[in-house]
């Protein structure tokens, strides 16, 4: 009689062990921290801006709101770069004489330089994994494609010809960089291999086209042209084909950077007088402007997804 007694109590335990278990995932599931997707609410945009009277980097929330100054110092502090893991963000500024790389946590706190012996720095480009920074310098009196460790070590030029290589933009798979270069009279977008191997022309007409930027699937590249008359975002599959307009404004329009979810593209463009930061579905569609004030804010960089404080 004990032990049934004893069985039908550790049965009713474990019932209830069950139970609890069960109540608590259905609470996870319905507080939204069990299998759901992140959201851009997640996310942050960085940006350039002159609105206290000198270029700084700012950050904002991805629908404009909470915006914040990142830099303070006299010089000119652009070109922001996301890390793959968003807590860092590497950045172009002028402030010990010539432009160079740097590196700074994404609170603004521990601005560090990586590069110190290029006259001109610019661009920079963080590999998939974090581990490497692509960069476009003039060190050899021409402008090429560097890539270096994280920490600015092992500097190494991709590119060598006599012409001029700008703006490398990694892909997500960290198989290729895209760049644009003068070397056929025009700037045109090219790809090769991040060794540097396989250098391939992507754009092909008489007006520039630069300011490569990858889709987070590796599938598009967003960029700029001039082919209709002024500067406007347009689209390509990753090899080059299906080239479309995505912007159609007498302004210009430029410097796209995609959402980490592919499904929308901010830019920078002075279609209302100033130079504002905007925001369009990845079609081009539904474009919306998110900073509004009297001073120029360019060059957007949005962020991949961010932790959530717990």
């Amino acid at each position: 009689m004990t032990q049934k007694l004893e069985q039908i109590i550790n049965g009713r335990k474990k019932g209830v062990r069950t139970l609890c278990l069960t109540a608590l995932t259905v609470l996870i599931i319905l507080s939204g921290c069990y299998g759901c997707k992140p959201s851009l609410e997640q996310t942050k945009i960085a940006f350039s801006s002159d609105r206290g009277g000198k270029v700084e980097i700012y950050v904002m929330n991805a629908d404009g709101s909470e915006q914040k100054k990142l830099t303070n110092n006299p010089a000119i502090d652009g070109d922001s770069s996301w890390s793959p893991d968003g807590k860092k963000i590497a950045f172009t500024s002028d402030r010990d004489g010539n432009f160079e790389i740097y590196v700074m946590s994404a609170d603004g706190s521990g601005q560090k330089r990586l590069t110190n012996d290029f006259d001109i720095a610019g661009h920079p480009s963080w590999s998939p994994d974090g581990k490497k920074i692509a960069f476009h310098s003039d060190k050899p009196w021409n402008f090429e494609i560097y890539v270096m460790n994280a920490d600015g070590s092992g500097q190494k030029r991709l590119t060598n010809n006599p012409s001029w290589d700008f703006g490398p933009s990694w892909s997500p798979d960290g198989k290729k960089i895209a760049f644009h270069s003068r070397r056929n009279e025009n700037f045109e977008i090219y790809v090769m291999n991040a060794d540097g191997s396989e250098q391939k022309r992507l754009t092909n007409n008489p007006d520039w086209d630069f300011g490569a930027s990858w889709s987070p699937d590796g599938k598009k590249i967003a960029f700029n042209s001039t082919r209709d008359g002024n500067e406007e975002i347009y689209v390509m599959n990753a090899d080059g084909s299906e080239q479309k307009r995505l912007t159609n404004n007498p302004a210009r329009d430029m410097n796209p950077s995609w959402s980490p979810d592919g499904r929308k593209i901010v830019f920078d463009s002075d279609r209302d007088g100033n130079v504002e930061i905007y925001v369009m579905n990845a079609d081009g569609s539904e474009l919306k402007r998110l900073t509004n004030n009297p001073a120029d804010d360019a060059g957007p960089s949005w962020s991949p997804y961010l932790e959530t404080e717990k």
